[in-house]
């Protein structure tokens, strides 16, 4: 058994780890490794979330099933139990499955399809929120004679979770200013291949029966693909976003969550794509299949996370948008109505919170344009 000595330096660990930047993938295998010290366990599967609406997207995993990969994500949305969007508003961040299933696995749509398969007896559920929203959800599988997960060892995760979904949020919100740095620098004489100069392609569109099994996609769908995760083996050629928005559309459907099916995926060098997910009208056949569709996220959707990202005051990210629409201190402090004095002191933090220096330089950084590298000291 794990003493209150050694839980306390594990949590320490952890909180160092998520105190400094790293790369979100390079974060959760660091984290993974220092939890599985303590909890152990079989396999895992580690989405980030749109944090918003709380859509899986940038998956890390480590499953015995990937062939069942679809199935795996339509039932783990379609699972009440446990479910990571449940785990947000309760007075806990984290479940066994057991627990949310009163002793009876079976009850989990999950458990009763795929897991029992695999021998799984137990399955820990984390989810990573913070009033800024959520970041990520992490299940970990014990298997076999591993037995279940005990009590101190949920309670053990769910005093992590704040600290982590601090963590993941801030390697986004630093993601972002590396993208930017990266962006300037590719544009340099000498600066590499950087980003393409062209524009990102035209919307795509791909069908899914109600198996999330892919019927169609546009001509346009083979471009996207390249620039989004590919999934496991044999689903290279179907990032996982695109089954998680068109699951989310399922769990709407049945009533067991109320998100939007979409999630806002960046790409790299300051670009992101939006996925969303709708029902096509039914054909011939009376089958109406689903739809997702693959575009570049509009820019009200890239400030939103920006501020979610950055932490912003409803106020703050209120001055966002109205910088966007090209307002002047005057304009913004008449129509939010406060003094320009306050305008300039609110930007003020925003600055400093994002690290730039001026308007130009925080709606570049947000929106993903260019900007010239500002000098000296900050303008609000």
């Amino acid at each position: 058994m794990t003493t209150r000595w050694a839980l306390s330096r594990s949590l320490e660990r952890i909180s160092q780890l998520c105190g400094v930047f790293m790369e979100d993938h390079e974060l959760r295998a660091a984290v993974l490794a220092e939890l599985g010290g303590v909890v152990p366990f079989s396999w895992f599967a580690w989405p980030l979330a749109d944090p918003q609406t709380c859509t899986g997207m940038s998956p890390m995993a480590r499953i015995p099933c990937p062939e069942e990969l679809p199935a795996l994500i339509r039932l783990k949305y379609l699972t009440e139990a446990g479910r990571w969007t449940s785990l947000l508003g309760s007075t806990t961040h984290a479940v066994t499955l057991q627990a949310a299933t009163g002793g009876i696995p079976a009850l989990s749509p999950l458990w009763d399809g795929i897991l029992r398969r695999y021998d799984v007896t137990d399955v820990l559920s984390t989810v990573f929120g913070d009033k800024y929203g959520c970041w990520g959800w992490l299940d970990l599988w014990r298997c076999g004679d591993g037995g279940l997960f005990t009590d101190a060892e949920a309670a053990y995760l769910a005093t992590a979770a704040p600290v982590i979904a601090a963590g993941l949020r801030r390697s986004r919100a630093e993601q972002m200013r590396r993208d930017a740095r990266l962006r300037h620098a590719a544009r340099e004489p000498g600066g590499g291949d950087g980003p393409p100069q062209c524009g990102l392609p035209g919307q795509a569109v791909l069908t899914l029966d109600a198996g999330l099994g892919i019927t169609g996609r546009s001509a346009s769908a083979a471009d996207w693909i390249s620039l989004l995760q590919p999934g496991p083996r044999p689903y290279e050629s179907v990032p996982a976003e695109v089954f998680n928005v068109a699951a989310q559309l399922l769990a709407r459907e049945a009533g067991v969550d109320s998100h939007e099916a979409s999630a806002r995926v960046p790409i790299g060098y300051g670009r992101w794509a939006v996925l969303r997910s709708f029902r096509m009208e039914a054909g011939k056949d009376g089958e109406a299949p689903l739809a997702v569709t693959i575009q570049e996220c509009p820019a009200a959707d890239r400030l939103e996370v920006f501020a979610r990202c950055f932490g912003l005051t409803p106020r703050q990210r209120s001055l966002l948008d109205l910088a966007a629409g090209g307002l002047g201190t005057a304009a913004m402090a008449a129509d939010l109505g406060i003094s320009h004095y306050t305008v300039q002191d609110q930007f003020k933090a925003v600055f400093a919170a994002s690290g730039v220096r001026s308007r130009n330089a925080l709606l570049a950084l947000a929106l993903g344009t260019e900007t010239r590298p500002q000098t000296g000291a900050p303008r609000a």
